[in-house]
């Protein structure tokens, strides 16, 4: 039997008690609550000393305008494009580097103004009664507070404390950083509001708000941070698309103040739609550059052509010269003009021409209408080629796909080879229609060649002018269309929502997120330390742990004592630890008369190890059987540490040592105790050898002698997992209690037991369960109760007030007394 219970000891290890942890678990529940209070106490500490987060959004769409002013009868023709910008490439450009360069630039948003909260920092742009404008081109101090304190309406005074003698410089509009030397300590200085100051380290100056209200004696802080950091935070803003409206892009941005949140939602929305209608305006912008070049030199033409005729006519009549050769003078003037025409085509196909195959950039290309050119197929050609050339360009900050930039360079170099083949084909017509315009001018001059030489050289002259200045107003007539075009042009981005504080927008701290992660921390960490203990946990708890381990009946379960001394049975006789004694009492009688043991009976007491409360249960078995009026005797047979007398209020001076050894008589070592039917004998001086005393013939004398005198013998004997005195007893005993203390014996001293009862080195051995304490965290077993193995026992627990008196504590002060005493077990 024993046998297979070592194998189910061995195999018990191997599970995990599910239902044990369960129970030790919620009897460590003052540790969990523990843990849970300091767990929420950081988390709100954690969440009052982070600045709240705000995330803020605008949302824009991305739809074409058509230009009011661009209509059939417009002379000159420009790309206005429309969503030729991908929605995607839009949004990417949100979050590129260039373009929010421009936009902290724009904003200074590399400067923080802050003011000193009770647990940090605290951003305060959009809420001061000033603003810091820098002098970009020189140097400022870089990440460290500036203090600025209100003295008055007109003063205030800026310190700043140095920690080293380095400090870090940088000059915005060069984004050029350097070193400065400074004395350690404090710089502290008084200036006025709008004075410029100029330090070696600070070049600024602060603007006062026009109504600032009571802010004397207020103290605020500048710093000015790296510009690359700053653009690099920004760039953390957010473009989703919609997905039931692709042309719509919703941009959000989080941040520690709101004011600075919605002013960059607006900002950079605001600067990509100028950026996206100059790219709009582009082709018109390189027309009008273009004919602006020109005027300019046609302006000197005409100046020219004006000093010829005030120079012709002077010391001549003017008006007879000028009466003949109109009607030819008209005609060739009409065919100098379409010559011109021509030549202008031919002279713009010419730098197209050259430009196609020289240059990488056709951003800058002029409209070919400012030529005359009316060809649909190079109108359109150029107006795309300005456009993909100008999306690379734009590319190259915000997308590194090279396939993107592969595809683009593929479909330019096709327009240009279009463009190419369209210039090779146009010459040759150009060319002919030059031919014809030139035979017919010849014609005219031959003509006019017979008219008087004065004549001639007149007509010449008007001609030249009147040739100059209709080109002159042609091409200012184109400007002002594309002017007017230009200026009512629209981009195609547009606000739906722009951005605004309206309350709300609060997306941390996630005190939430805090809170459950601070209950699941005080969860967790006291049911790990619970898990280790559990694990590691190799002493007895419960019945349960004594059941896997042995098949050794228990025979009671003694409970913790409440009386200074041992003798608990005697001084609370109707307390339920007196109850348990008189259990195993009455386990005992029915397991004598079980096994036929008649007349007088003798009761060893052993355990593994000293401390586990043998002697303590040793006084008070010997007690319930003299209050039941059965002579009744304690043999102190621990001769290495003696214990028993203390609580009887006896001496030690003699006892089964004297006896053994011959010294003293029976009577002489028996003492009497102020209990009545008990005597004591107790160990006596220790000898220098207790195993040979135990096992010689006096033993057996006074074994004989003791049983003569007493109905009942209680033997209190060493530990057997120590020495083996005990063993050496187990001739003169009828049964054997063995005691278990909970939480103290270890697992391995039952193994112990198992072998010594296999090996019948004890005999009618019973367990007494010792310094039971009903608390979840050891668990219960059997819940409160008593009994054995037998097949006969006591339940107790639920006693009536009547009978019970173990009265509960009455004050709090009795609680705390109770719940911290610290038992001692002998």
């Amino acid at each position: 039997m024993l046998e297979s219970k070592d194998f189910s000891f061995f195999e018990n290890q191997l599970k995990f008690d599910f239902k044990g942890f369960l129970i030790k678990t919620a009897g460590y529940w003052k540790w969990f609550l523990v843990s849970w209070v300091v767990a929420f106490l950081v988390a709100y500490n954690v969440n009052v000393r982070k600045e709240k987060i705000y995330k803020l959004e605008t949302t824009i769409a991305l739809k074409e305008e058509n230009n009011p002013f661009f209509t059939s009868n417009t002379s000159l023709v420009f790309n206005w494009g429309g969503t030729s910008d991908q929605v995607q490439g839009l949004a990417s450009t949100f979050r590129s580097r260039s373009h929010n360069e421009i936009v902290v630039n724009n904003l200074d948003f590399y400067i923080d103004y802050l003011s000193k909260g009770k647990y940090y920092m605290k951003d305060v742009y959009g809420d001061l009664p000033f603003q810091v404008v820098l002098d970009k081109a020189k140097p400022q101090l870089l990440k460290t507070l500036i203090k600025i304190k209100f003295i008055n309406d007109s003063q205030f005074e800026l310190s700043i404390n140095f920690e080293s003698e380095n400090s870090d410089l940088i000059i915005y509009e060069t984004n050029f950083s350097s070193k400065n030397k400074n004395k350690v300590g404090g710089f502290k200085g008084k200036f006025n509001f709008n004075q410029d100051i100029n330090l070696p380290f600070l070049n600024f100056k602060l603007v006062k708000a026009d109504f600032i209200g009571d802010y004397q004696g207020n103290e605020y802080f500048v710093k000015f941070n790296k510009f690359d950091e700053t653009v690099s935070k920004y760039k953390e803003i957010k473009a989703v698309l919609d997905k039931n409206a692709p042309s719509i892009i919703e941009l959000s941005l989080e941040g520690t103040n709101k004011n600075r949140v919605v002013k960059y939602l607006n900002e950079t929305v605001n600067t990509m739609i100028k950026m996206q209608l100059d790219r709009k305006n582009q082709f018109a912008t390189n027309t009008i550059a273009f004919i602006d070049s020109t005027l300019i030199a046609m302006e000197k033409q005409l100046k020219e052509n004006e000093n010829e005729v005030k120079n012709f006519s002077k010391n001549k009549d003017y008006f007879e010269i000028n009466t003949g050769g109109q009607q030819a003078s008209g005609k060739l003037l009409e065919y100098e003009v379409e010559r011109d025409g021509v030549n202008r085509k031919i002279a713009y196909y010419n730098s197209l021409k050259n430009y196609l195959i020289k240059s990488v950039d056709f951003s800058k290309l002029p409209a070919p209408t400012v030529a005359g050119i009316d060809d649909p197929n190079v109108i359109q050609n150029v107006s795309k080629l300005i456009t993909l050339s100008t999306q690379r360009s734009e590319m190259g900050y915000t997308i590194k796909n090279p396939k993107m930039f592969k595809d683009l360079d593929n479909e330019i170099e096709a327009l240009k080879k279009v463009l190419l083949e369209n210039i090779s084909s146009v010459r040759i017509s150009l060319e002919y229609d030059l031919k014809l315009v030139n035979d017919k001018i010849s014609k005219s001059e031959a003509t006019i060649s017979k008219l008087p030489a004065e004549q001639q050289e007149l007509l010449k002259i008007n001609r030249k002018y009147d040739l100059n200045n209709e080109i002159f107003t042609s091409f200012l007539e184109k400007r002002n269309e594309a002017n007017i075009v230009k200026a009512a042009n629209l981009a195609d981005i547009h606000f739906i929502d722009p951005a605004k504080d309206i309350g709300g927008g609060q997306i941390g701290p996630n005190t939430k997120v805090n809170y459950v992660l601070a209950f699941f921390l005080g969860l967790f960490i006291p049911l790990v330390a619970i898990l280790t203990i559990f694990f590691l946990e190799n002493t007895i708890l419960n019945i349960e742990d004594i059941s896997k381990l042995t098949t050794i009946p228990i025979i009671g379960i003694v409970g913790i004592k409440q009386t200074r001394s041992n003798l608990t049975v005697f001084e609370k006789q109707k307390s339920s630890l007196s109850e348990s004694f008189r259990a195993i009492r009455s386990s005992l009688q029915f397991m004598y008369k079980k096994n036929k043991i008649e007349g007088s009976k003798t009761l060893m007491l052993t355990s593994s190890i000293s401390g586990e409360g043998k002697t303590f249960c040793s006084i008070n078995v010997a007690t319930v059987f003299a209050l039941s009026e059965k002579k009744t005797v304690i043999v102190g047979l621990d001769l290495r540490k003696p214990k028993i007398f203390d609580d009887f209020k006896i001496k030690n001076e003699i006892g089964v040592v004297n006896y053994l050894i011959g010294q003293n008589t029976l009577d002489e070592v028996i003492q009497q105790t102020h209990i009545p039917y008990l005597d004591v004998i107790t160990s006596g001086p220790i000898p220098p050898n207790p195993s040979e005393l135990l096992i010689g013939e006096s033993m057996d004398e006074l074994m004989k002698s003791l049983k003569e005198k007493y109905d009942y013998i209680i033997l209190d004997t060493p530990p057997v997992g120590l020495v083996a005195d005990a063993i050496e007893l187990i001739p003169y005993v009828d049964a054997t209690l063995y005691i278990i203390r909970q939480n103290y014996t270890k697992k391995e001293m039952v193994n112990l037991l198992n072998n010594r009862v296999q090996r019948e080195e004890l005999k009618n051995v019973s367990i007494v369960f010792n310094g039971f304490e009903n608390r979840a965290k050891y668990g219960t077993g059997y819940g409160y109760g008593y009994g054995y193995g037998y097949g006969y026992g006591y339940i107790y627990g639920n006693y009536s007030s009547g009978y019970n008196d173990d009265d509960k504590p009455k004050t709090l002060l009795d609680k705390i007394k109770q719940n911290f005493r610290i038992k001692k077990w002998k």
